[in-house]
């Protein structure tokens, strides 16, 4: 395969997990991290990671409204819910 199919390939499936993530607003960030080990926001940084090493002006609200479809402070309104103890312990565990 060559390099810019292969670039095509993985940024459409770039875009498929945010469409995914978009849609299922019903995962909590913590649970992914619980379970995966990243989430939403660290999407969101490493797009803003990869802006950045190439002198591109993405600031992180920029890069979580690419991630969420809509700007951070309106998904958390709509979507996040209260972490309960039983995440934030197992949080506390797999993240020291």
């Amino acid at each position: 395969m060559d390099k810019s199919t292969q670039t095509e390939l993985e940024a459409a499936a770039f875009r498929r997990l945010v469409s995914h993530l978009r849609h299922r607003n019903d995962v909590q960030n913590i649970d992914m991290m619980n379970l995966a080990g990243f989430c939403r926001n660290c999407l969101s940084k490493w797009y803003k990671a990869e802006a950045d090493e190439r002198s591109l002006d993405i600031d992180l609200d920029a890069a979580r409204e690419i991630v969420y479809g809509m700007p951070y402070s309106q998904w958390k309104d709509q979507y996040q819910t209260e972490a309960t103890q039983e995440q934030k312990d197992l949080y506390k565990k797999n993240h020291p």
